[in-house]
């Protein structure tokens, strides 16, 4: 038999009746800070104590391996309740940074940082001594040169995706589309590489490296006879195309 929370409950309950207390208020380690401790709470205490716990406790040749069963409950209680304080602790300062991260951004008129990669977009822009675009669709950041464009991953590689292209009615549209309302509508596109919080490096392409890189790709994908049940075209740049067409900043 070992000692289980029933029994260690019977000793925490005769504590409570003998000091009056509240049903649920005297704890596990208030009885073994007592002159008593648990085996004398179980032994005296107005709690009937079962026949096989009587029995048991009477074979133990003395109460240290008994005690040592109870110091290994409490200390579990321990760990149990610094792990409970702790998960609390992190779920209020989580909360508290959160509503903080909203009111920031609101009063800043950064938009939600939790739309999309809208955080990060806010923290780029921030390194990069950017200013922010207020809106959530269109530019991500505005620069020396204008309005700009951000793409981040958490890969172990830099790499940079554009998708949700619309598809226009002859190649000659799409093209003149990506130059004008699309990809080249913002003149720099900076693509950053993220692990956790930190910026990991940073590169800064033109628009025109940018359309060069996408339309092969995209070429194939128009051309399709059948392109599934979202028409819209897409493709990521790679890492080797990225560092062999931009500058890196960071």
């Amino acid at each position: 038999m070992v000692v289980t929370k029933n029994i260690i409950n019977i000793a925490i309950q005769n504590y409570e009746k003998f000091y009056k207390l509240l049903p649920g208020t005297a704890t596990l380690r208030m009885v073994t800070g007592s002159s008593a401790g648990v085996l004398g709470w179980l032994k005296s205490g107005p709690e009937p104590i079962n026949r096989e716990l009587t029995e048991y406790l009477s074979k133990l040749d003395n109460e240290i391996s008994f005690l040592k069963e109870i110091d290994e409950i409490n200390r579990k209680q321990i760990e149990e309740e610094k792990i409970a304080t702790e998960y609390s602790n992190a779920q209020k300062k989580f909360s508290y940074h959160f509503e903080e991260l909203y009111k920031l951004c609101k009063e800043n008129s950064w938009g939600d940082p939790f739309s999309y990669a809208r955080s990060r977009e806010i923290h780029l822009a921030n390194t990069l001594n950017h200013k922010v675009s207020k809106t959530l669709s269109g530019a991500d950041a505005i620069d020396e040169d204008g309005e700009c464009e951000y793409k981040t991953t958490v890969g172990s590689k830099i790499s940079a995706t554009y998708n949700g292209i619309s598809v226009q009615d002859t190649w000659e549209e799409q093209v003149k589309y990506l130059n004008e309302a699309k990809i080249c509508k913002y003149k720099n596109h900076y693509f950053a590489r993220y692990d956790g919080a930190k910026i990991c490096e940073v590169y800064k392409m033109d628009c025109q490296k940018v359309i060069e890189g996408l339309l092969p790709n995209l070429k194939k994908q128009y051309e399709k006879d059948s392109k599934g049940k979202d028409p819209r075209l897409g493709y990521t740049l790679n890492h080797k195309y990225i560092v062999a067409n931009s500058i890196k900043i960071i």
